[in-house]
């Protein structure tokens, strides 16, 4: 029984780049041997089990073979005779298909060390072409890395478009990917890589038909680079793609949120995002009154945290010197606002109906006071 260090840990240390978790193949190993040496099961598809000490992932070699269609579509077989070639070249891509033998030795039976030197992103096999998870991550790659992909690679996953793969992606590890790639420094790649490959359309049709607009693309691009360097959160990065839809934007946010099955945290903030975004662009103009509509609109007294994050959203999405104003206006307006008593108004009120215009009005006065300061 022999363990690998295999993966994303290998690439990212022949990278440079710091690594805090490790997965490793184990070879010549039953379950019952894992069991017996403390390790814990926890693979459902397939043999994985947790180090008793680091809690690290340790999974049986194991081979796939094409059962069906989609990502579960596989028949796996995790016996003791699988050679540790055998399981890196079920990989995606060279660049994972690499391992550490436990005194450091490096195995790269597919060349992953020369891709890494050359930034090519190139497929293992043609069992890449099984499972359709693989061009999402091939997006997501270029995304993180800036690599191109190797023209096998990009005709492969042309054809797999072509052939209907993608139809068959489930919408959680969509949103896996995509989610990630977001996150990455370069998100604007993952969505040029699925455009060129044909992917984009069938999977996110709504970032299609923003990207089809020369403008939009621009403004939408760059506002990803903004966030990047922000380090802004994955609501706020999500919500930049609601916030540059064309036409109605509410509902196609909506469908797009409920097909990906997005946290409810996200959802939300591009939902009110849509809602508010008309009076959040022209905040830098608005009267007391309107700045006050937004601040109910958006919920901004109850839920200050999703209203600075809606903030963030306007000041990626815009970069010109109106929109950081108005951005400013607002959150002078929700302090001033915010300090208004609203026990003591409710307390002159001669009838209950009357307290909310007489909170209106008071806090209107308070954000044209600090609007004057």
């Amino acid at each position: 029984m022999k363990a690998y260090m295999v993966g994303g840990a290998v690439r990212d240390e022949l990278l440079g780049l710091s690594v805090s978790d490790h997965d490793w193949v184990v070879v010549g190993a039953t379950p019952e041997q894992m069991n017996a040496s403390g390790f814990r099961p926890v693979g459902k598809d397939f043999p994985v089990f947790l180090h008793p000490q680091t809690h690290e992932e340790y999974a049986l070699a194991r081979t796939e073979r094409k059962s069906g269609r989609g990502y579960k579509g596989f028949t796996v077989y995790a016996e003791p005779d699988v050679t540790l070639e055998q399981d890196l070249a079920r990989r995606d891509l060279t660049i994972n298909a690499m391992a550490r033998t436990a005194d450091g030795t490096l195995i790269d039976p597919f060349g992953g060390r020369r891709d890494l030197e050359h930034g090519v992103l190139r497929h293992v096999s043609p069992a890449f072409a099984d499972d359709p998870v693989r061009i999402l991550r091939v997006a997501r790659f270029t995304a993180r890395f800036e690599f191109r992909v190797a023209e096998e690679t990009a005709a492969l996953m042309r054809a797999m478009v072509r052939a209907g793969e993608v139809e068959h992606l489930v919408a959680e590890r969509v949103w896996q990917e995509i989610s990630k790639g977001l996150c990455e420094p370069h998100a604007q790649r993952m969505f040029e890589m699925l455009e060129g490959c044909g992917a984009l359309a069938p999977v996110l049709p709504e970032v299609a038909a923003m990207l089809s607009d020369a403008a939009r693309r621009a403004a939408f691009f760059a506002a990803l680079g903004r966030a990047a360097a922000a380090k802004a959160s994955l609501a706020v990065r999500f919500t930049l793609i609601t916030w540059h839809m064309p036409g109605e934007r509410e509902p196609s946010a909506s469908a797009l949120c409920r097909r990906l099955r997005a946290p409810n945290e996200v959802r939300e903030l591009a939902l009110v995002a849509c809602r508010c975004r008309a009076l959040l662009e022209r905040a830098h103009l608005a009267t007391p009154a309107s700045l006050l509509e937004v601040l109910k609109r958006a919920d901004a007294f109850r839920r200050r945290e999703r209203f600075g994050e809606l903030l963030a959203v306007t000041r990626l999405a815009d970069a010109r010197p109106q929109a950081a104003l108005g951005v400013e206006r607002l959150e002078r307006a929700l302090v001033a606002a915010a300090a208004v008593d609203a026990g003591a108004i409710a307390a002159k009120a001669a009838a209950s109906v009357e307290i909310p215009a007489m909170l209106d009005q008071a806090r209107a006065e308070a954000i044209a006071a600090a609007q004057r300061g």
